[in-house]
Formats: structure tokens, sequence, C-alpha cells
């Protein structure tokens, strides 16, 4: 009899064992399976932040822009009273004192449209280029450089680097 119960506690050791080798290879298998789920779920969350940081950048890039259009619209509206504030403000006339009150008036317009970016594009003395200014007429002058712009009809304006509206211009040689 000793014999056959040392048998059947054989067995049941082994038995124990291949018990607690199945527990820790379904302990194994859940662990690994939690690792996968959890590097997918990170690998998602990764995604989502990117996405989620490349929307933010876009969205402020199209505000600016459209906040860049509309104030370029809105100033390009105003450049005709400017035009005429500067007119009025060279006219001649006996009253000094309105003059001067013009005057004032024109440049407290230029500089409010100033504050908004808008900036005069040189002309007079430097090379035409077509992106900033429009040739209305063009002389032959030996004393000025190829392309050289020589007079200014109409003054033009930029903010930044989008035109609002091109100078008009005389264009030597």
């Amino acid at each position: 009899m000793d014999n056959n119960e040392d048998n059947l506690n054989e067995n049941l050791d082994n038995n124990e064992n291949n018990v607690e080798n199945t527990e820790s290879n379904e302990n194994s298998n859940i662990d690994v399976t939690k690792t996968q789920e959890y590097e997918e779920l990170n690998d998602r969350y990764k995604r989502l932040l990117a996405e989620f940081e490349n929307y933010k950048k876009r969205s402020q890039k199209e505000k600016d822009n459209i906040y860049g259009m509309i104030t370029g619209d809105v100033v390009a509206t105003m450049l005709p009273i400017m035009d005429n504030l500067e007119k009025a403000a060279e006219a001649k006339t006996d009253d000094e004192q309105y003059q001067e009150g013009v005057k004032l008036v024109a440049r407290q317009f230029q500089d409010s449209l100033k504050r908004l970016g808008l900036e005069e594009i040189e002309t007079v003395g430097k090379r035409f280029d077509p992106e900033f200014h429009d040739a209305v007429s063009h002389i032959e002058d030996d004393t000025k450089g190829e392309q050289e712009i020589v007079e200014e009809y109409r003054k033009g304006y930029k903010i930044g680097n989008k035109v609002i509206r091109h100078s008009m211009v005389i264009v030597a040689n």
C-alpha cells in the first residue's frame, strides 16, 4: 500500500504542477494580451494627439489668412479716400488753417492704415517690378537706367507681401 500511496501522492504533485503551469501560461497570455492592448491604445492616443495638433495649426493658419484677406479688402476700399485726402491737403487755398486741418486728418488716416500693416510701395528711382508696379507709359531717357521708374501716377500699397494696389508708373528705357 505504501507504493500506491506514493504513486497517489506523486500523481497529486504532478497534477498540482500541471495546474500551476496552466495558470502561469494563462497569466502569461493575459499579460501579453494586455500589453498588446495597451500598445494599441497608446498608439491610437498618439495618433489622435498628432491629428489634433495638426488641426490646431491648420485652423490658426486659416484664421490668419482670413484676417489678412479681410484686412486687405477693407484697406483697399479706403485707399481712394486716402488719395482724395492727400489731394485736398495739397490743394491751394487762402485759408491756411483749413488746409492744415485737412493735412492733419490725412495724416491721421494714413497712420490708422499703417497700424493695419499698410506700406507704400517704393517707385521713383527703383527698377520696374510687375509684381508691384503697373507701367502706364514708357519714355526713352539716356540719363536713366534700364527699366527705371521715373514718375509715379498713383501710389501703390501692400500689406506684408500682399499687394493691395499696384503703383501706376512711367518707366524709362
